[in-house]
């Protein structure tokens, strides 16, 4: 009789599983990475950011100065020990730090850091004077529960308690560009937008905008309302890989050039987001990354993105999910004072540089976890960011033609249990799609990780015989 086997996924997909909770410690892949063995050496010897440098840019409608460096509290350290538990203590410290060295920016939202962000940012912030920092919060009111007046009132008044301010320097309609359909759901016909209106006369809210994530139709209807409305700011995602190519990694995104021109053209501020693209701009390929170092040896990988994205004039700040001192601190670098791109560096970065990048074909997953939290305890943000960092140095297993296959095929499932414990690899995806309309870049999520899934299961195979990791 024929031995029939069964995949973990088969079973997962006939018997169901439980949601496991354990979060993964991000890491890279282990040998041959230079360029990362480069940028810990750096960080580690990295001279301080001055204080009293910041540059500043200058809110057009209440004249006031905001740095151009945000702090996004998206990605939040947590303890050594338990990385369900965020690190309060350090938090309090990097923000000491940042508003130290001139940062007044703060970014955050009811869903981040597992419900958790605005709390933390909440009691780091109020131990400060309400005059040294702006807060931005948002109405992330995804869920149709929440699409009722009572429940997004309700979010938006806690959102206040958890930050412990009686007013919102800026408040965004979050996430706005699945569908116009789904913006008056959510916005309109529960009558939030005139009640976010009377709260902004109040002086409760003194900054209304919204952040794109999606199609163009949706953007220009919303931006379309600005006569009615008058937003006071938007947040784009902008950076040197999406400033052309946006729309050609995904047909649901838009080139940043066109958005950002459609803004400035009104005289809108732009607030940035995913500057570093969820770090992939910060951790390229190694001979992309000695090409930029051959141009500055003196700067960081990041510091280029970082002064792409601070260099427009129509740009208000950069957001940044700083998770380590040391992020921090190389960012400050890069904005204290930020020392503007030319035209000619800029076109370098997203004519030369994005096209090569585009070229890898990477999975364009920007860990931002908002596919996040799977039901089935899978940790889908540090899966891509492991497959897509052992590809840009190509540590890959690419076959069993490959000279190198043996050493890198052990490389990748020695690293990958590293970075993700096996409860919550790929191979437990049953493919119930629940984390796809939450993606902003409109990944096949299922896809991928079947894809990752089957080559692991192909690796462990182990085709050339010399037995298992």
């Amino acid at each position: 009789m024929e031995k029939k086997n069964i995949s973990r996924r088969s079973f997962l997909k006939i018997f169901g599983a439980g949601s496991v909770t354990a979060v993964a410690t991000l890491a890279g892949c282990k040998g041959g990475n230079k360029a990362g063995v480069q940028a810990a050496e750096e960080y580690k010897n990295q001279v301080e950011p001055p204080i009293g440098k910041m540059t500043y840019r200058e809110n057009p409608k209440t004249k006031e100065k905001v740095s151009v460096l945000g702090y996004g509290m998206m990605r939040l350290p947590t303890k050594v020990n338990n990385s369900d538990e965020f690190d309060q203590e350090m938090i309090n410290k990097q923000i000491d730090y940042a508003i130290e060295h001139g940062m007044n920016y703060f970014d955050t939202s009811p869903v981040y850091c597992q419900g958790k962000s605005e709390r933390c940012t909440g009691i780091a912030l109020h131990r400060h004077k309400r005059s040294e920092y702006f807060v931005a919060t948002k109405l992330s009111n995804f869920n149709r529960d929440y699409w009722a007046a009572d429940k997004a009132k309700e979010m938006y008044h806690n959102s206040m308690k958890e930050l412990q301010v009686e007013y919102l320097d800026y408040y965004l309609l979050h996430a706005v560009g699945g569908s116009m359909e789904e913006f008056k759901g959510r916005y309109v016909d529960n009558g939030m937008m005139d009640y976010l209106l009377k709260e902004r006369e109040a002086g409760r809210i003194r900054n209304l905008g919204f952040s794109f994530h999606g199609k163009q139709e949706v953007f220009d209807e919303v931006i379309a309302l600005h006569d009615k409305y008058h937003w006071d700011f938007v947040q784009i995602e902008l950076n040197y890989l999406d400033w052309d190519y946006a729309n050609e990694i995904s047909n649901n995104n838009v080139d940043a050039s066109y958005l950002y021109a459609e803004l400035y053209k009104r005289g809108i501020p732009a607030v940035i987001m995913e500057p570093l693209l969820g770090g992939r701009l910060a951790n390229l390929p190694q001979y992309l990354a000695a090409e930029l170092k051959s141009h500055a040896p003196e700067r960081s990988v990041a510091s280029w993105a970082f002064r792409y994205a601070g260099t427009p004039e129509g740009v208000l700040t950069v957001l940044s999910g700083m998770t380590y001192m040391e992020h921090l601190k190389d960012n400050l670098l890069s904005y204290c004072p930020l020392v503007p791109l030319s035209d000619d560096e800029m076109r370098y970065l997203d004519k030369e540089i994005a096209q090569k990048i585009v070229g890898l074909e990477n999975i364009p997953c920007n860990d931002c976890k908002y596919c996040m939290p799977c039901p089935y305890g899978i940790d889908i943000p540090a899966i891509f960011v492991h497959y897509n960092k052992c590809k840009n140095e190509g540590s890959l297993p690419m076959g069993v033609g490959d000279a190198e296959y043996r050493k890198h095929r052990r490389q990748y499932l020695i690293s990958l249990d590293r970075v993700v414990p096996r409860n919550r690899q790929p191979d437990h995806c049953i493919g119930c799609h629940q984390c796809e309309p939450h993606c902003p870049q409109s990944i096949r999520i299922t896809r991928e990780l079947h894809k990752i899934s089957d080559m692991i299961e192909s690796l462990k195979r182990d085709p050339l015989g010399k037995g298992t990791v």
